[in-house]
């Protein structure tokens, strides 16, 4: 279950060199923004968060819908709203942490092509209002510790995936020091297939980012590396470097 309002961590900000950084209460980092460059991502586990990218046409991007369960220090949010252009919708259960990110971050206001909405990703994942309309879900939901998912069980992420378009995906954070990977890749693919599974290998904090299709779609390596060059091309993202890392889980 998510934390209780009641229970929800103070949130912090800190500095260093021309990085802005996202605490909730610890001295781990929830989020960072580069100062000078706000609407990039500046973490490299939060960059593979694109990489749902590879298996689309780039000229598409800009009519699609992307949701972040987790708002973080909104980097997600923002390089899909201002830098990508698409419809974005941010799920975040923390009043401090939308509020921090409105103040020190540079989130901007609500309007008709952009909500960062006070809600619960169990719940959103579980109702019907935003059944097959979710083109690109980023799944990072972590507590103060950053010890484990907040939400891993294959119910959540049968859920996610009826949330999700057919064109659509889910990328999932599986970073934790007390969970498994393995575990979690499980549940994950008990809800998607283990054919719709890609993985990146880890970061060197530990980040393990895992894609999962709704549709199965088997890009040739031509077609990647060609849609990789483009996308470094159009949004300064490292997409040819992803490719080095960047796998079947099944293959």
């Amino acid at each position: 279950m998510a934390s209780t309002p009641s229970k929800l961590p103070q949130v912090n900000v800190s500095e260093y060199g021309n990085v802005r950084y996202l605490h909730l209460g610890t001295v781990w980092v929830q989020g960072s923004m580069l100062l000078n460059k706000p609407n990039d991502i500046e973490l490299d586990y939060v960059q593979r968060m694109q990489a749902w990218l590879l298996f689309q046409d780039a000229d598409e991007v800009g009519g699609m819908h992307a949701m972040q369960f987790g708002l973080g220090a909104a980097a997600l949010t923002k390089n899909c709203h201002k830098v990508l252009k698409m419809r974005t919708t941010a799920i975040e259960l923390n009043p401090q942490v939308i509020a921090a990110c409105r103040t020190w971050f540079e989130l901007g206001a609500n309007d008709e092509r952009f909500n960062v909405v006070l809600g619960d990703a169990a719940e959103v994942a579980a109702h019907g209002h935003w059944q097959a309309q979710v083109d690109v879900l980023h799944v990072d939901l972590y507590d103060d510790e950053a010890a484990a998912p907040v939400l891993d069980d294959a119910g959540f992420y049968a859920g996610c995936r009826r949330l999700l378009t057919g064109r659509g995906c889910m990328l999932v954070n599986l970073f934790g020091r007390s969970s498994s990977y393995e575990r979690s890749l499980e549940h994950v693919s008990q809800a998607f297939g283990a054919d719709a599974l890609w993985a990146f290998k880890p970061t060197r904090e530990g980040n393990t980012v895992v894609l999962a299709l709704r549709t199965l779609r088997h890009p040739t390596e031509d077609v990647l590396h060609a849609r990789a060059q483009e996308i470094n091309k159009r949004w300064r993202l490292p997409a040819p470097q992803w490719l080095r890392m960047f796998k079947p889980v099944a293959a």
